[in-house]
């Protein structure tokens, strides 16, 4: 009796926290001052703390585990034509308050645009194409540097494990000019459902529950490093995608490491050079055909890597993702992911890290 009166408490709590989570969600300065910079990295160390010594993913087992009874809850509903409404209701309640709370409003914080005082996210076409420029004259460089001959792929030296530790490095050379950057107790991990996320075409992802950055250990190791990065962004409570790539992008050209260096920049004309052929094909082609043949087999390598695991799921996946954004304030969903582009164009003119052509 008193374990059904709790379990209706929490299904009437279900709609409650909606409520309250759609009015908190337009105060996004009361976010940013009171969770994000306030409780919630207090959160996220403790997390990282107590499961960033563990050499495996304890939020991976948790969605494994989750899968797990969802699949057998199923066959059972299959089996007996009974759904317990309650329960389902109870659990999503219950789920639903700690995604909130350990991590979930940090996707209506202020934009990392405001904070960083970057003036605008507008650009031209003609804007794009000096970047786009400027990026490969960066990337060629570091290609030269790294294999002293322009049609030799980039090969990243270092194990997962050692990268993992490098990332550290990036992200305390940036948090000295910027603090809100400042990662400690670091707690970043192969995911052990990789082969899942990469049929998925996810390369890595942050788990809410645990604070555990999760990379897809199948990723190209050309854009190891930066992925890496990108995850550590999450962790420090910035979920919107571009603003995490922004983070990631800068974590990883600050790092001492050239490697690390390369797969920032890398990465970034990849984005770079995806917005320009959507603006202008011609000047597309002219860019792309300024690049050294040893980053084209990097680039082609990687391509052929996610070709070889589409399948006629991915797009399902990724609209599901795309919706879960849109329902956190991220209207874009993942489109999102490109507008890093027009934050660091605009950046790059404010605090210039590219020189100029």
């Amino acid at each position: 009796m008193k374990n059904r009166k709790l379990n209706f408490i929490l299904a009437i709590l279900l709609p409650i926290q909606w409520l309250l989570i759609q009015s908190v969600s337009t105060k996004s300065s009361f976010i940013e001052n009171y969770y994000s910079l306030g409780l919630y990295p207090y959160i996220a160390r403790f997390s990282r703390i107590i499961f960033g010594w563990l050499p495996f993913s304890i939020g991976d087992l948790f969605y494994i585990l989750l899968g797990i009874i969802i699949i057998k809850s199923i066959i059972r509903i299959i089996k007996t034509r009974k759904i317990k409404f309650l329960k389902i209701i109870v659990n999503i309640s219950i789920i639903y308050f700690f995604f909130h709370l350990l991590w979930g409003f940090n996707y209506f914080r202020e934009p990392l645009q405001k904070s960083l005082q970057i003036s605008s996210t507008d650009y031209t076409t003609e804007e794009l194409e000096v970047f786009t420029h400027q990026l490969i004259n960066k990337v060629n460089h570091l290609q030269i540097i790294i294999t002293h001959i322009d049609t030799l792929k980039v090969e990243i030296p270092h194990s997962k494990k050692d990268i993992y530790i490098k990332v550290e490095n990036g992200y305390s050379k940036l948090s000295q000019e910027l603090a809100h950057f400042d990662y400690k107790s670091p707690s970043i991990k192969n995911s052990l459902i990789s082969l899942p996320l990469t049929y998925m075409g996810f390369s890595g992802y942050l788990n809410p529950f645990t604070g555990e950055a999760q990379v897809n250990s199948l990723n190209p190791m050309v854009s190891y490093p930066v992925t890496s990065c990108h995850e550590v962004a999450h962790q420090l409570g910035y979920a919107a995608e571009n603003e995490a790539n922004f983070i990631g992008f800068l974590a990883a050209i600050n790092n001492e490491d050239i490697y690390f260096q390369y797969s920032g920049y890398y990465l970034t004309l990849r984005y770079a050079l995806n917005d320009l052929y959507s603006h202008d094909k011609e000047k597309y082609k002219a860019a792309f055909d300024s690049i050294n043949p040893g980053i084209i087999k990097n680039m082609r390598e990687s391509h052929e890597f996610w070709n070889s695991y589409q399948n006629p799921f991915e797009i399902y996946f990724k609209q599901i993702f795309n919706q879960f954004l849109k329902v956190n304030k991220q209207a874009e969903g993942i489109k999102s992911y490109n507008r890093m582009v027009g934050m660091l164009i605009n950046y790059n003119q404010q605090h210039p890290f590219l020189e100029p052509n």
